[in-house]
């Protein structure tokens, strides 16, 4: 392969049914991403979190701008990230849809700042977001740690298209 073949390769654009699945093979955790709208909670689940520092506590969180909560969470000056249980099924499911009335059936109470705190969740954190970045067809939050707890059960992890417990998973070496 000589180097200009290499170069046309690199830019040519993935098949979409390939980048589905090289990300069906990063297991990630499960989390749902919530606000208040004034005074109506939303969310929506979200795979895309990530830490960026311990100090100071700093997390993003990355949304489709076309998900019916972004707005809201675009103008939200907080907004909570749940890190789901595998006690949380039920939770992730109705997260994952587009009911209108995700709370409907589910337990939360009120953030320091407000934000919904999903009741049995494996962790819970609400941040204050500080700077919103344009990247492609989504929004990355960058968010500060301003509220964090953690429970007893066991999280819940994604991959290949499954849910699994993350508590129960069995170390290499």
């Amino acid at each position: 392969m000589t180097r200009s073949t290499s170069t046309m390769a690199l830019a040519s654009k993935p098949d979409l049914d390939v980048m589905k699945q090289v990300n069906r093979q990063f297991v990630t955790g499960v989390t749902v991403v919530t606000a208040l709208d004034g005074e109506t909670p939303r969310g929506l689940a979200v795979n895309a979190f990530s830490s960026i520092s311990l100090d100071p506590a700093t997390v993003m969180v990355c949304v489709q701008r076309t998900s019916s909560t972004h707005d809201c969470l675009f103008r939200a000056s907080h907004l909570a990230i749940n890190i789901l249980s595998t006690d949380q099924l039920d939770v992730v499911g109705v997260f994952a849809s587009k009911t209108e009335d995700k709370f409907k059936d589910v337990d939360w109470e009120s953030g320091p700042f407000g934000s919904p705190l999903i009741a049995r969740s494996s962790a819970l954190m609400e941040v204050e977001i500080r700077e919103r970045l344009q990247a492609s067809t989504h929004t990355v939050f960058i968010c500060r740690v301003v509220h964090a707890a953690v429970s007893e059960l066991p999280p819940m992890v994604y991959g290949a298209g499954k849910f699994f417990d993350g508590g129960a998973l069995a170390p290499l070496g």
